[in-house]
């Protein structure tokens, strides 16, 4: 069987300083202007050209500020923050820094901008463990499968907003360009990928351009030509079925926006972790009310006596300016693993029935694992939201079940830490 994963025909190798969070990793788009305007040359000014302090000022919707930022990634590569590479693709290593995993701090904060050529051993970091792998590359979009009867190896799992995969392939039309890439799990050869990019990467010398988090991870990346280790790479990454991580709307925007290959980051199952993914939702009225309501609907409502925090798996806890609460809500006997999930007993019971909302409702906030519970407490207790709710993460174990049946994760369910950078890699559209 060929493998689906292909070298990038051209390649923009950052040279420092561009690397940013991906567009869909912050619960206020607030912080995405605060850290353009604190770094002009991160991706999101790219990613995101609505949300930079210009775009802002001027009323500019998405669509409007597009041409900017067709600009200024022109002006980008014309500025040398950007090389081009030919038939390339990215081994990539991320670092913990030293004294424990990141994910303990908020998303969004600036962070320290990268460099290019640095050695950056992250001894201990690497003595911890805390090191994960993955390659940049392309992937045949024909290969992705949204359901059982759908044919591919390329399985997406997750319900999606409709709206920003417009954005996505609005994007991708206007530049030209992909920055931001999917994040994609090696199921069949993941051990033999993570040992081949444990070797390259410790033999290929200083990384083309390292770039630092907010969270303190380092994030390495070697540019790897032509040749008998590329063909290694390729085939390990391609060597069994892929599993949308993180990435489920740029996916299907590489689809929707005709795209005959997509840019990813394939990984392994040793290289990542799943970390709970929340709600934050504003402009609720009758929040004092909620539990009964909650009651009314078949769940049980115990108040909280410590602070909200991420629960066990089958309960979730819900902060208000009220009380806070622990809530089991009701799961039919018959649910499949799907229905079981506390994700999905929130959408359907909690959003649907007691809310009232829709999902896709813009006043709900879905907040990663990066934010502590007190995050999300303090946007409560500050009135910028009337309820938190935080929910256990999905087990691996649940994860697996749920792709090998080719069912769908209910949307916004894993937070997959540690997550690509973007803005490290651009891979240039063809042309015709």
């Amino acid at each position: 069987m060929q493998s689906p994963a292909h070298p990038i025909d051209r390649a923009w190798i950052s040279a420092g300083g561009t690397g940013a969070q991906n567009y869909d990793e912050f619960a206020d788009d607030g912080e995405i202007t605060e850290i353009v305007a604190a770094n002009p040359a991160s991706a999101l000014a790219v990613e995101m050209p609505h949300r930079t302090p210009e775009a802002v000022a001027a009323g500019h919707s998405f669509g409007e500020s597009l041409p900017a930022a067709a600009a200024r990634f022109a002006a980008l590569r014309e500025q040398g923050r950007y090389r081009a590479a030919e038939r390339v693709v990215g081994l990539y290593r991320i670092a913990e820094p030293a004294g424990g995993a990141g994910g303990n701090g908020t998303a969004g904060t600036a962070g320290t901008a990268g460099t290019a050529g640095t050695a950056g051993t992250d001894s201990a970091a690497a003595a911890d463990g805390a090191v994960s792998y993955g390659v940049f590359c392309l992937v045949d979009t024909d290969q992705i499968s949204a359901s059982a009867d759908e044919p591919g190896l390329v399985i997406r799992n997750e319900d999606v907003f409709v709206a920003k995969v417009k954005e996505r392939v609005a994007l991708a039309d206007a530049i030209g360009h992909l920055l931001s890439p999917v994040l994609l799990l090696q199921t069949g050869s993941g051990a033999a990928l993570q040992a081949l990019l444990v070797e390259l990467t410790a033999r290929l010398g200083a990384p083309d351009v390292t770039d630092t988090d907010p969270q303190g991870r380092s994030h390495q990346l070697w540019a790897l030509g032509p040749g008998a280790d590329q063909d290694r790479v390729l085939a390990a990454a391609g060597g069994g079925e892929l599993i949308v991580a993180d990435g489920n709307h740029r996916s299907l925007a590489a689809q929707v926006g005709g795209l005959s290959r997509f840019l990813a980051v394939v990984t392994t199952p040793e290289s990542v972790h799943i970390q709970p993914y929340h709600r934050l939702v504003r402009d609720l009225p009758g929040v004092a009310e909620l539990p009964e309501r909650l009651r009314a609907a078949g769940a049980t409502v115990e108040p909280l006596t410590a602070p909200a925090e991420v629960p066990a798996p089958g309960t979730v806890h819900l902060h208000t300016t009220a009380g806070s609460y622990a809530v089991r809500l009701p799961v039919p006997a018959s649910a499949d693993v799907v229905d079981r999930l506390d994700y999905s007993a929130v959408e359907s019971v909690l959003v649907r029935d007691v809310l009232e909302l829709d999902p896709a409702d813009k006043r709900i906030s879905y907040v990663g694992g990066d934010y502590p519970a007190s995050w999300l407490r303090g946007e409560v207790d500050a009135g910028r939201a009337d309820l938190a709710v935080l929910i256990a993460p999905v087990s691996v174990a649940d994860f697996v079940a749920v792709n090998l049946a080719r069912a769908k994760m209910p949307r916004k369910s894993t937070w997959f830490t540690p997550k690509a950078r973007a803005g490290l890699l651009a891979a240039e559209l063809p042309t015709a």
